[in-house]
């Protein structure tokens, strides 16, 4: 006698009561797989993207915003600060830090966002050259890989940036000099790899022009005489050197007071008191913030875990409610079979034979709700992928399996047993004698 094969053919004669339990098993499995792929793989991005950073210092506002986007480059900037404020913070003999690095954010190329700042950036995601050179000169950029991969630039290619973080041809600078790509980095599977990278002072450079080229454009509309004294003065702009647009920059501590960055990425050389202070000190004594990168996602994380309990305890009752149909659906399959189950027993099949018969229906229906439930939720997680890749440029991908579901099937199997032992009772108690009379 095959038990299988039997157990099958049980539960096809009730195709519908088998589909409603399968499916709340599968939803049920499914929710609870796709929140720890959603969960495990936002974990892996923002630990990833650390980095190693202390303290982030920037304009004021809200502290989680400064970090996503200063070290997430998924949120808008919170404001500028001038260079007078933050250069006690970039003096390389600081007793407390170790190095700062500037960023300057706003202008974006096909979506991927161009950051002025300096080379340290490199070692903060351990990043490497894989083709051409890092950016040494004005308007040189280096792109991150999936930069490279994304939107098909190479070495050599010519851009002009576009004002803000979305996709908009009217926002482009169109008066301004084209970046150049001089060098692709090599993946890291972190932010940097969907970054433009370039000198700080091209960043300022595209937006000076701009603004020069807009004053222009108002004081010629008021004659013909300051329209000829402009001109000249756009001549002036003409006639500039190459060079001096290209040159290498000047250290930022040279630059004038009043120029303008987003934020610096601050590491510290020890966790000593006077550093763990530093935060408190400029949130109190300066017209910036600081925040720090680990407080701000673990405050993250406690915003996202509302939600997603929210989600859990509903796959859980899903799950629970599947194993009560299954229970109802075996227990009631009972009342029609137990002539059936009598012959069995004339045939030569003892008690535990009955008894693992309807356990095994209850595994299957467990396994077969397991199995389209994981495919579901990995189908689902990859459909999500796209999406968020295209709103925040991370990679997320369906086709991740964690160790966790291997318990989610251990759970199912459980349920399908729990659910199917009291039916398998009744059935291995099944009296032939009276059983066949009464059929």
């Amino acid at each position: 006698m095959n038990l299988l094969k039997l157990s099958w053919k049980n539960l096809t004669y009730k195709p519908l009561s088998m589909l409603l339990s399968i499916v709340l098993f599968a939803l049920g499995v499914g929710l609870i797989s796709l929140l720890l792929l959603l969960q495990n793989q936002l974990e892996q991005n923002f630990e990833k993207n650390l980095a190693g950073v202390d303290l982030v210092v920037g304009a004021k506002g809200s502290p989680l915003q400064l970090i996503l986007c200063s070290m997430y480059h998924i949120d808008a900037p919170t404001g500028n600060i001038s260079l007078k404020e933050a250069r006690p913070f970039l003096n390389p003999n600081h007793p407390f830090i170790k190095q700062a690095i500037p960023l300057s954010l706003g202008d974006t190329q096909k979506g991927y966002r161009i950051v002025g700042t300096t080379q340290a950036i490199l070692g903060l995601y351990n990043a490497k050259i894989g083709t051409g050179k890092i950016w040494e000169h004005n308007f040189e950029v280096t792109i991150g890989a999936n930069v490279a991969k994304e939107i098909g630039m190479k070495i050599g290619d010519e851009f002009k940036s576009s004002h803000g973080f979305t996709e908009d041809e009217n926002l482009k600078h169109e008066d301004a000099k084209a970046f150049k790509v001089v060098g692709i980095l090599k993946p890291t599977g972190s932010v940097i790899d969907q970054l433009i990278l370039t000198t700080t002072q091209s960043f300022w450079l595209v937006h000076e022009h701009e603004e020069e080229h807009e004053g222009e454009e108002a004081h010629a509309e008021k004659g013909h005489h300051e329209e000829g004294e402009h001109h000249e003065e756009g001549e002036h702009h003409e006639d500039e050197p190459e060079a001096e647009l290209t040159a290498i920059p000047k250290p930022l501590l040279e630059e004038s007071d009043s120029a303008e960055i987003t934020s610096l990425l601050i590491q510290f050389k020890g966790r000593n008191f006077q550093a763990l202070n530093m935060q408190r000190n400029i949130n109190d004594n300066t017209d910036m913030q600081a925040a720090t990168p680990a407080i701000e996602i673990n405050r993250l994380y406690s915003l996202m875990d509302t939600g997603e309990q929210a989600l859990r305890a509903l796959a859980v009752v899903i799950i629970f409610v599947s194993g009560l149909s299954v229970f109802i659906s075996l227990y009631n399959s009972l009342k029609e079979r137990k002539y059936e189950l009598a012959l069995m027993r004339v045939m030569g099949a003892g008690p535990a034979g009955l008894f693992f018969l309807i356990i095994l229906e209850g595994i299957i229906l467990a396994i077969i709700g397991f199995t389209i439930g994981i495919a579901l939720s990995h189908l689902g997680m990859q459909m999500l992928a796209g999406v968020m890749k295209d709103a925040y440029r991370y990679s997320f991908s369906g086709w991740q399996f964690l160790p966790q579901e291997w318990f989610l099937l251990i759970g199912a199997l459980v349920i399908g047993f729990i659910a199917a032992v009291i039916p398998a009772i009744q059935a291995s108690r099944t009296g032939i004698s009276e059983t066949l009379t009464q059929g």
